[in-house]
């Protein structure tokens, strides 16, 4: 009786054994995807056919480790490189324990020859990361976002030529490596700096912008040649900011003079006192037909700010939606807000 029953507990694992190796490949690999790293891996000892496709997952996603001890983190992201068997389409690493070191550039080299589409890199501790150079020949790069890194490519560098997402987070470029990087890659559709250093005059020159974000400080700004540009979020901060005459005798005007196609625009902090510089119209040139959304923060007991804010108000005919963060050291600010916004 025994041994019948080990010999029915045995065909029933065999059975099982059986079911999960003739899931099909695309399902397993569909189900893999959606799993950590970590779990995609450890489904390698349920089969040789789980096994072999848990070495084909595109997407390589290293945000989640139970322990901090950096050398086993690393040692792991080496295994799974070094067994890794076809394409690599996202290599994304974001963790508080990892900082700059060799492993990193070591995995950039491995990362070369593939053709990766995605890449994300937070070094969030330590010093700045030097971006090795060659990252800077992954052509088939669509979408790039590093965070505390120094960016420098070398003078071969022609751009990412499929390029639609550039992030930008506590990054050091200096400014003409800035330009030239955003004018070489004529598909960038998605633009975000913050906090980055080495530049504090830039301009944006991209035909297929549509989102751009700024939070950080600035001389000045100019955006150009963007006629699909359609959202539009700047966050200018700093102590005692000084800026530059822009070509125009007002800031405002020169600087929504190639932005007629916005349609949502939000000024935060310094913002608006950059724009109110100068001399202000009371219109703008041309209205703004297509802007629906309009967020300020404004400083009330600054006369120019609110002039600021009147013009813009006055040139937005299809405004839909209005957001104010009001800072006042005087007066109540439902006062001041009464005596202009009907304007």
């Amino acid at each position: 009786m025994k041994q019948g029953n080990q010999s029915k507990s045995s065909l029933k694992r065999k059975m099982e054994l059986d079911r999960i190796s003739n899931v099909p490949s695309d399902v397993i690999r569909q189900i893999l995807s959606g799993l950590p790293i970590k779990e995609a891996v450890k489904t390698s000892v349920l089969s040789s056919k789980w096994r072999f496709n848990s070495a084909m997952i595109p997407h390589l996603v290293f945000d989640c480790f139970s322990t901090s001890d950096r050398t086993f983190i690393e040692s792991i992201v080496d295994q799974v490189l070094v067994l890794h068997v076809g394409s690599i389409l996202t290599f994304r690493l974001s963790h508080p324990d990892i900082v700059a070191t060799s492993a990193i550039d070591r995995w950039i080299r491995h990362l070369s020859r593939n053709a990766i589409k995605q890449l994300v890199l937070e070094i969030l501790e330590g010093d700045t990361y030097k971006i090795p150079s060659c990252l800077f020949s992954y052509q088939y790069l669509v979408h790039l976002e590093l965070y505390n890194c120094l960016l420098k490519p070398p003078s071969t560098f022609k751009g990412f030529g499929r390029l639609k997402v550039l992030c930008l987070d506590l990054v050091t470029v200096v400014q003409d490596v800035l330009d030239n990087l955003i004018v070489c890659c004529p598909l960038l559709e998605r633009l975000t700096l913050t906090k980055c250093d080495g530049f504090n005059i830039f301009k944006i020159d991209a035909p297929s912008l549509k989102f751009f974000e700024y939070d950080g400080s600035f001389e000045h700004v100019s955006i150009m040649n963007t006629l699909n540009l359609a959202v539009v979020c700047i966050n200018l901060v700093g102590d005692g900011l000084t800026w530059t005459r822009p070509l125009s005798s007002s800031y405002l005007v020169n600087f929504l003079a190639h932005l007629l196609h916005i349609r949502r625009l939000t000024i935060q902090s310094e913002f608006l006192a950059y724009l109110a510089d100068g001399d202000l119209p009371v219109k703008l040139p041309e209205p703004y037909m297509y802007l629906n959304f309009l967020s300020m923060s404004i400083s009330f007991h600054i006369s120019k700010e609110v002039s600021a804010a009147q013009c813009l108000l006055r040139s937005t005919p299809a405004l839909q939606k209005l957001e104010i963060a009001a800072f006042d050291e005087d007066q109540p600010v439902e006062e001041e807000v009464n005596s202009w916004l009907d304007c």
